[in-house]
C-alpha cells in the first residue's frame, strides 16, 4: 500500500507535465527562426529554412530528400534546418501553422512562390538568397527537372562554402536519380 501511496504523486506529475506540455498550438515562426538562427551561429553554419504545408507532396518530397541517408549528413554538416508550417487549411491552421509564418514568408519573397520554398541565410539571419531562380523569378520548389537541379546545386554552392564539389554531386545525382517521372 506505501508503494502506491508514493507512486501516486509520480504518476499525478507526469499526467500533469504531459497534459500541460500539449498546448495543441505549433511555436511561433519568430522563435523557430530564431533558434535557428542562434544555432548556425554557434556553430559556423548556414540556415536552411523551408516553408512547407501538411498538404504539399512536393514539400514531403523534399524532406524526404533531406532525411536520406546519402544527402543528411552533407546538409547536416553545412546548414542547421529550420521548417515553417504556411498556407495550412481548415483546422490545420490552428494545429500545424505556425504563427507569424506567412509574415516571415513575404519578407523573404514567398508570397506568390508556392511551396516549398526555400530561404538560405548566414550565421546572423541575413538572406543569401532564396528559391525564386529559375526563369521570370520562378520558384524551383522540389527540384526535379535538370534545371531545377542545377539551379539548387548553385544555391548551395553559393550558401554553404564548406559543402565540396564531391559533395554537391551526391546531392545531384541523388535528385537526379529521385526525379519525379
Amino acid at each position: 500500500m506505501r508503494k502506491y501511496i508514493f507512486l501516486f504523486p509520480v504518476l499525478l506529475l507526469l499526467v500533469s507535465v504531459s497534459v500541460l506540455g500539449q498546448t495543441g498550438k505549433p511555436d511561433s515562426a519568430q522563435n523557430i527562426l530564431k533558434a535557428a538562427v542562434a544555432e548556425a551561429r554557434s556553430s559556423n553554419k548556414s540556415v536552411f529554412l523551408m516553408f512547407h504545408a501538411t498538404w504539399c507532396k512536393w514539400c514531403k518530397r523534399l524532406d524526404a530528400a533531406l532525411e536520406s541517408p546519402e544527402i543528411k549528413p552533407i546538409i547536416d554538416k553545412n546548414y542547421v534546418i529550420a521548417r515553417l508550417d504556411v498556407q495550412e487549411r481548415g483546422e490545420k491552421i490552428q494545429t500545424h501553422e505556425n504563427p507569424g509564418g506567412k509574415e516571415i514568408l513575404a519578407n523573404f519573397g514567398g508570397t506568390q512562390s508556392g511551396l516549398p520554398f526555400i530561404v538560405f541565410l548566414n550565421k546572423k539571419g541575413k538572406m543569401i538568397a532564396n528559391s525564386n531562380v529559375m526563369p521570370e523569378n520562378q520558384n524551383i520548389g522540389y527540384p526535379g527537372s535538370k534545371e531545377e537541379i542545377a539551379a539548387f546545386i548553385k544555391l548551395l554552392k553559393l550558401s554553404a562554402p564548406h559543402m565540396t564539389d564531391e559533395q554537391r554531386t551526391v546531392i545531384s545525382e541523388y535528385l537526379e536519380k529521385n526525379a519525379p517521372q
